[in-house]
């Protein structure tokens, strides 16, 4: 367990390496540490080490860790949900990297609404357009944020993606690239509701890559947390 304290410090330093190198604020990029498949002790560990902000991918072990460790924690949901599991994170989680459907938007929307509350969420753009992977198209995701952007307990606040996997962080940097310009020209449509600020994109190998091409949440889990 020591090591996911040193672990934290080590990406920490990387992340402000990466924005040093590119020109930004390393306060423009959060880090949301992966915690899925590891007990909530190992949360505790984190939390003492000063992380405050946890991203679950099944629901099921998201809502157990909540309801497992206290404190002033921030949960994001970044896995594939299914819309009749919504319910089990309604009022849970700060925000939802992972709408790629109307279907799951709507669901989102109607639980958040038995609160009177808004939850932020992002659209998942599939860029390498992979059957093993959710979200929407590229060229989709323009029809999907203009109908989105129409339920009102719904902050669209940017785009996700979980591009290809490449052993060369280099080789992922185009898919980066296009999610930023994708985010830009959404922006420049100026419509209600909607803001570009985040992008979630990088992962625990090529995160320092995302963060150099623009990324505002980058997903660890394996570089904090070890191997599952």
């Amino acid at each position: 367990m020591d090591d996911i304290t040193s672990n934290l410090a080590r990406v920490r330093a990387q992340l402000v390496e990466a924005c040093r190198r590119c020109g930004r604020d390393p306060d423009q990029v959060r880090l949301v540490a992966v915690s899925k498949k590891k007990p909530a002790s190992a949360i505790g560990v984190a939390l003492a080490a000063g992380q405050r902000l946890f991203g679950e991918s099944y629901v099921q072990e998201c809502v157990a860790k909540i309801d497992a460790v206290p404190g002033r924690v921030e949960w994001h949901f970044i896995g594939a949900l299914q819309s009749n599991k919504v319910k089990y994170l309604r009022g849970r989680v700060a925000m939802i990297h992972s709408v790629d459907r109307l279907s799951l938007a709507e669901e989102i929307d109607r639980q958040w609404s038995k609160l009177d509350d808004r939850v932020d969420i992002l659209l998942q753009v599939n860029l390498g357009e992979e059957e093993t992977k959710s979200g929407t198209t590229a060229a989709g995701v323009i029809k999907l944020v203009r109908k989105v952007a129409l339920l009102p307990h719904l902050r669209i606040r940017g785009l996700m993606a979980l591009p290809p996997w490449e052993e060369d962080p280099e080789m992922v940097r185009p898919y980066f690239r296009q999610l930023r310009e994708l985010a830009a020209e959404i922006d420049s449509l100026d419509l209600p509701q909607v803001a570009m600020d985040e992008l979630s994109m990088g992962m625990s190998h090529d995160y320092q890559v995302a963060i150099e091409e623009g990324s505002t949440l980058v997903r660890i889990g394996t570089a904090i947390f070890g191997d599952r």
